[in-house]
């Protein structure tokens, strides 16, 4: 337990980053689901604007630094390329 007050206040600072980061974290989780969800029932346009919902929540996450930059590239790059081998 922390004993000074600013360990304490930094106690409940890191707790209010945690539950912001979980919860943004599983909701670009369950965005990507959607998509993969929509790519493997070969529904094309869905799959199309799902891809741009996670993209858009992918990208808004790393620039909150809950991704890394690169990683959030990466999920986008294979999102992406799952998308478009869906023929049109």
């Amino acid at each position: 337990m922390a004993n000074h007050k600013s360990a304490e206040k930094r106690m409940r600072q890191d707790e209010k980053r945690k539950t912001r980061r979980t919860s943004i974290r599983t909701s670009v989780k369950t965005k990507i689901k959607t998509v993969l969800k929509t790519v493997e029932a070969k529904e094309t346009e869905a799959s199309r604007e799902a891809l741009a919902t996670a993209v858009k929540a992918i990208d808004k996450a790393a620039s909150k630094g809950i991704f890394h930059k690169n990683n959030a590239s990466r999920k986008i790059s294979r999102l992406t390329r799952k998308v478009n081998s869906l023929p049109a």
